[in-house]
């Protein structure tokens, strides 16, 4: 009997570029060798879409054109706040994987966050969407036992306004942090989605960040991975 295909989770990432040109260095984090979704990977921090993030407040607004992308080619109602909270949930995980916290301290920190935004709150700090750029989405082949719909942000790891010592450490889910020179990471031991969404982070930073060039959505159909334009 086949079994029934999980259905893949709306999640979020972060790439955080450290630098420019020949010099740019990116984020990976290694994860633990006793989980059951890539063990001892290195992959960028994310994690999947949690309810409070559609009630985050925010310093400055995703872009629209970005906030488009993100709401094309999505099965059922997702609501008004869809993007926004994917932003969120990508700026989210990343603190919480690596005590890296992106966001700004102008406005102080948010009056009541959602639960699982307290402790970014307590840095004093407003998450800033302007700086993020949406990269990339790819979806977890069928063949696996869990499944993401993950959407890639960039991000310029200038906006880094607070860091949270000791999240990483042998016994948590990132074992590890690495800022690897951008134009070798892929020769770290990766999953072959890291490994392509890091070209596509290449190319989008030889061309500026430019709002207007589309973003890639790779799927796995019939044995291949597939690339759509969003």
């Amino acid at each position: 009997m086949v079994g029934r295909i999980p259905r893949p989770r709306d999640a979020a990432a972060l790439v955080l570029i450290d630098g420019k040109g020949a010099r740019a260095r990116v984020l990976l984090g290694k994860r633990h060798p006793s989980l059951k979704f890539m063990p001892g990977k290195f992959v960028f921090p994310g994690g999947r879409l949690e309810r409070g993030d559609r009630a985050m407040t925010v310093a400055g607004p995703l872009d629209s054109r970005d906030e488009a992308r993100l709401t094309q080619a999505c099965a059922g109602a997702k609501g008004e706040d869809f993007a926004r909270a994917l932003a969120l949930a990508a700026i989210r995980e990343c603190f919480e994987e690596t005590g890296l916290a992106l966001g700004v301290s102008d406005y102080g920190g948010p009056a009541r966050p959602p639960a699982c935004w307290r402790l970014f709150g307590a840095q004093n700090l407003l998450p800033d969407l302007q700086c993020l750029h949406f990269a990339a989405r790819a979806i977890t082949p069928p063949i696996r036992p869990r499944r993401f719909d993950t959407r890639f942000f960039i991000a310029d790891a200038q906006n880094v306004a607070a860091r949270v010592e000791g999240v990483c450490h042998e016994g948590a889910e990132l074992t590890e942090l690495v800022w690897a020179p951008l134009d070798k990471a892929e020769t770290w031991d990766m999953p072959d989605v890291t490994r392509m969404v890091l070209k596509e982070v290449r190319a989008r930073l030889d061309g500026g960040l430019s709002r207007f060039t589309p973003v890639p959505h790779y799927y796995f159909s019939r044995g291949t991975w597939r690339r759509d334009l969003l």
